[in-house]
């Protein structure tokens, strides 16, 4: 995640919300730490707080955030959903909602698959997924499932996808002149 926050500029157009898997039983230092990274503040996202373009925003460990229709953080019940406590698929569900398709998720490496609910959603309401290639990426179980779910339309090195993030947020979210859509990675396996 810090090294795609570090390509963010300081002027970033869009609120960018966090997702990820850690210990709810220890001190949450997470925003601390991405904010030495980050040239926009990151603070943890607290419910009825409303989203503000140019702020990273970090899930809490033990709840599952959303967003509301009057674009305000909610959190719901902290039941595991593919055995997470904080899982992204509420939050990309409920953000692709109402965004009215001007939402691009990110699915960077993790186990398990986490975020394929999320990102079909956020395709449906005519976002942009990007996935974390399996070349650099630590475990390719969530970006893997994303995949393999059709909703996917980069698969990228982590070195590219802060770019390309801020090449489609200037654009307003549509595909930059001459993109013809899926980016793949060197040597894809098919049956990712």
């Amino acid at each position: 995640m810090r090294r795609v926050l570090a390509a963010l500029p300081t002027d970033f157009p869009a609120a960018v919300v966090l997702v990820q898997h850690r210990s709810f039983h220890t001190p949450d230092y997470l925003p601390r730490v991405l904010g030495r990274w980050s040239h926009m503040p990151v603070s943890p996202a607290r419910a009825g707080e409303r989203l503000s373009p140019g702020v990273v925003y970090v899930a809490p460990a033990d709840k599952h955030l959303v967003i509301r229709a009057d674009r305000t953080f909610g959190v719901t019940n902290g039941r595991k959903i593919h055995h997470l406590r904080s899982s992204a698929d509420p939050l990309f569900a409920t953000a692709a909602q109402v965004s009215k398709g001007r939402i691009l998720a990110v699915v960077l490496t993790g186990g398990d698959s986490d975020a394929s609910g999320g990102v079909q959603a956020v395709k449906a309401a005519g976002g942009i997924v990007i996935a974390q290639d399996r070349a650099t990426s630590a475990h390719f179980g969530m970006p893997g499932s994303a995949i393999r779910t059709g909703a996917v339309d980069y698969i990228l090195p982590l070195e590219e996808i802060g770019p390309m993030i801020v090449r489609l947020t200037g654009d307003c979210g549509s595909r930059p002149a001459g993109d013809t859509g899926r980016y793949r990675e060197v040597n894809h396996d098919r049956s990712a």
